[in-house]
């Protein structure tokens, strides 16, 4: 098993350092972030997210002649570490980087002793030619240095890294994680470099994949987000922005590093993978106490939600699965999603005050100090997975269901999610990327593909951490208190569907639509990344 930690067994970082600060302290706000940003090499547009007008940059592979400006006066890139991410967003920036012609070597940065030394070297990444090195002398002799190391190892890295940085160069980081930790102690970055973040909204092997399966159509990949921590060159944002372009993202949306983390360390836990999870292990059980046999619950929870339910929310829009449910079903839908609403809310509402609170940045450490004592396991090999692989195995794409109570189940949670994203004031271009776009998108399809380990652990450290602990608790709640409200009569609350049905939200649902790729991810064909399989 390989983590998005390059740097092996260095996981650990001091907990007992981690003090949460008032800086973590959580507090509402009732209207999202306006954002807005200026660009002296490509061509910002503005676009109305509901209430809200945002700027974006839209990608593509006609805006890979621009790079060689956007990336002006760099002229090596190092990619620290070789996980979820990294692998990927290596590959594409020298491809992108190579096509538009211009000067700039992109290096891997590794322990020598690194497992991951092989596989960097099988995709072209090699000693001799200068594009695959040691860690340190790889940070000391970058312009930009990506770090795409686990998050606990940056906590643990940090002093040494930024020692190792020479004077006017970048730090690159591709999730806002590393800023709440040095929040949570009172520390900052340097104040002498520029520090950037791209954070695309997928995993790692679905930015190589899409990157690949789009190049005959101008391009497709992994929307990200971009935020300019620090801009002591004045540079900052063309960097980012020309960062983004070459990894292939559709778009590029503004945010903050502290956004960032906010809502990324909360998608995951939520609806993107953990949630999703104690979902189909739920209704699983439900539908089998109902008199299914195990292959039906199956395809009437899980299959109905990866083969059916997704599809249409990233085509048409959430809304578009409830409308386009026949009278009978929509009354289902309803049914579900009133009960399962509220409890779902109250668990993605913990989740955010813990991330806000900085205390599930404080579990991510502690399980890294852990690992070596307890490490990683896997989360298949249950009844459900187990007939899932059979049920795949038999599958037949245009018989999966679209079941009413399984759509109403993940459509409220999935609200459930975006709602307490918009009452804590994040951006649409956000919420929709961390709550809708990435799940149905990017790690949905793995999970249709081959079952939930082979989405979740394919994911950041930080992400499978928090998957394994939170799905759970929906799996739990669900079951007590939405699937009991339903048997038991509880009539629908109509201001919820009102709400529901009127939520702001669809228009930038629809908006973001139509920025999507025109191709869809093929988790099974030819490539260069590798996917994780814990055995």
């Amino acid at each position: 098993m390989k983590f998005s930690l390059a740097l092996g067994a260095i996981v650990a970082a001091s907990a007992t350092a981690f003090v949460p600060t008032q800086q973590f302290a959580v507090k509402q706000q009732s209207s999202a972030m306006q954002m807005s940003f200026t660009s002296d090499v490509f061509s910002p547009q503005e676009v109305k997210f509901a209430d809200t007008t945002e700027t974006i940059v839209k990608g593509g592979r006609d805006l890979f002649p621009l790079l060689p400006k956007a990336f002006e006066g760099v002229k090596k890139i190092g990619v620290i570490g070789w996980g979820s991410q990294a692998p990927a967003q290596a590959q594409n920036l020298r491809d992108s980087l190579d096509e538009a012609g211009a000067d700039v070597k992109v290096t891997i940065g590794l322990r020598p002793s690194s497992p991951s030394y092989q596989e960097a070297q099988e995709v072209g990444f090699n000693e001799e030619d200068g594009t695959l090195g040691e860690v340190f002398e790889v940070i000391g002799d970058s312009d930009l240095v990506i770090l795409l190391i686990s998050d606990a190892a940056q906590a643990k890295l940090y002093k040494e890294i930024f020692a190792a940085m020479k004077p006017g160069a970048t730090l690159g980081l591709s999730h806002g994680f590393l800023l709440g930790y040095l929040d949570s102690i009172g520390e900052s970055f340097p104040e002498d470099m520029d520090v950037v973040a791209v954070c695309p909204k997928g995993m790692g092997p679905s930015v190589r994949r899409l990157y690949e399966q789009g190049k005959e159509v101008n391009g497709a990949g992994i929307n990200s987000s971009f935020a300019v921590h620090q801009d002591k060159s004045g540079k900052a944002t063309d960097l980012a922005l020309g960062w983004g372009v070459a990894l292939g993202s559709p778009f590029m949306f503004e945010t903050t590093l502290t956004s960032e983390y906010k809502s990324d360390i909360y998608g995951e836990r939520g609806i993107l993978l953990g949630a999703v999870h104690g979902i189909v292990e739920s209704l699983y059980r439900r539908y089998q106490r109902q008199g299914m046999s195990p292959e039906e619950a199956f395809k009437q929870s899980c299959e109905s939600i990866t083969g059916n339910i997704v599809k249409t929310i990233s085509k048409i829009g959430i809304k578009a699965v409830y409308e386009e449910l026949s009278a009978d079903d929509k009354k289902i839908f309803e049914e579900a999603y009133s009960a399962s609403y509220m409890p779902a809310k109250e668990i993605l509402q913990e989740i955010y005050d813990e991330v806000a609170s900085g205390n599930e940045i404080r579990t991510v450490i502690m399980h890294g100090e852990r690992l070596d004592r307890y490490p990683v396991g896997k989360i298949d090999g249950t009844d459900t997975w187990q007939v899932g692989e059979r049920v795949r195995a038999a599958r037949n794409e245009d018989d999966i269901p679209l079941n009413p109570f399984t759509a109403g189940v993940y459509v409220a949670t999935m609200m459930a999610q975006i709602d307490v994203l918009q009452e804590a004031g994040h951006p649409y271009s956000e919420i929709v990327n961390e709550s809708v776009i990435e799940a149905v998108d990017s790690l949905c399809p793995y999970m249709h593909y081959r079952g939930v380990a082979f989405m979740v652990d394919n994911c950041s450290f930080t992400a499978k951490t928090g998957s394994r602990k939170w799905a759970p608790r929906f799996d739990y709640i669900l079951d007590q208190l939405a699937y009991t409200a339903v048997d038991n009569g509880k009539p629908v609350d109509s201001a919820l569907i009102k709400s529901f049905l009127e939520n702001p939200v669809h228009e930038a649902v629809t908006e973001c639509c139509k920025l999507r790729p025109t191709v869809d991810i093929s988790v099974d064909s030819a490539s260069s990344t590798k996917e994780i399989v814990i055995e």
